[in-house]
């Protein structure tokens, strides 16, 4: 009786590990498989930098505003740091989308 139990059991597991056999790739496919869904990503993280570049724009233009209103003699200084910081975001999104020619 218990040999009977062991060889249904044996035989479960071998069939599970085969099952796993044929699912598995090789190596190079899951690469392969990984760099297609990574570059899918990289367009719409592109877009979101250029909306992110866009939000931080207006900030920077109300807080410019702001200062500019109040006579604040620094606010040269501030609008070339946001516009600065927004032109910093816009090249470097496309500039590593040109480097990896994605």
């Amino acid at each position: 009786m218990r040999k009977k139990q062991m060889q249904k059991v044996l035989l479960f597991v071998l069939a599970n590990f085969s099952l796993l056999i044929n699912y598995a790739q090789d190596g190079n496919a899951g690469i392969n498989e990984a760099n297609t869904k990574v570059r899918s990503y990289f367009a719409s993280g592109t877009n979101l930098m250029y909306a992110v570049g866009a939000i931080l724009g207006l900030i920077g233009a109300v807080k410019v505003y702001q200062k500019w209103n109040a006579g604040d003699p620094d606010t040269g200084k501030v609008a070339a740091a946001w516009f600065g910081s927004c032109v910093f975001l816009v090249v470097v999104a496309t500039v590593i989308k040109s480097f990896f020619g994605i």
